[in-house]
């Protein structure tokens, strides 16, 4: 089984349990929102809905990429339009000078706060290798059609 783009399950229950905090209006014991970071995994890895966390298993290695991925910058506040709440994060998931030689195609965006790295979701597109290179992942617009994160 190959990757699958979804918003992950177990994040639809973390939602109602109060966890995840993308924005500054923290209505919870912390004080701060959370930090939320991206992995990259194979193409011959297996994360779908039912990814309930962040693995090292099937994430990519090679020169310059740091198991765990990157941080995911979350500078705009999660907003509303109608009854969908979305969220995208400010800035492009960039991956710099990196050298990934076995193919990959999906991101796993997980709440790194979290002691349990609780998956948000994950997202793929076409299967990629790259050498010596920045791969970036660029963010659609912050809106309630093409958000990131839409639920509806």
């Amino acid at each position: 089984m190959a990757n699958s783009q979804a918003m992950c399950t177990k994040f639809k229950v973390d939602v109602m349990n109060g966890l995840h905090a993308f924005g500054a209006s923290v209505i919870r014991a912390a004080t701060t929102k959370d930090t939320f970071k991206a992995a990259l995994y194979l193409a011959s890895a297996t994360y779908d809905a039912s990814t309930t966390a962040y693995s090292a298993t099937g994430e990519v290695s090679g020169t310059n990429y740091t198991a765990g991925g990157v941080a995911v910058t979350t500078a705009t506040a999660p907003n509303s339009s109608g009854t969908t709440a979305f969220f995208t994060p400010s800035a492009s998931i960039v991956y710099t000078t990196v050298t990934l030689a076995t193919a990959f195609d999906a991101v796993l965006i997980y709440n790194d706060t979290a002691a349990g790295k609780n998956a948000v979701s994950v997202h793929t597109f076409g299967s990629q290798t790259i050498t010596a290179g920045t791969f970036t992942l660029t963010m659609p617009t912050n809106d309630s059609s093409t958000g990131l994160i839409r639920i509806a």
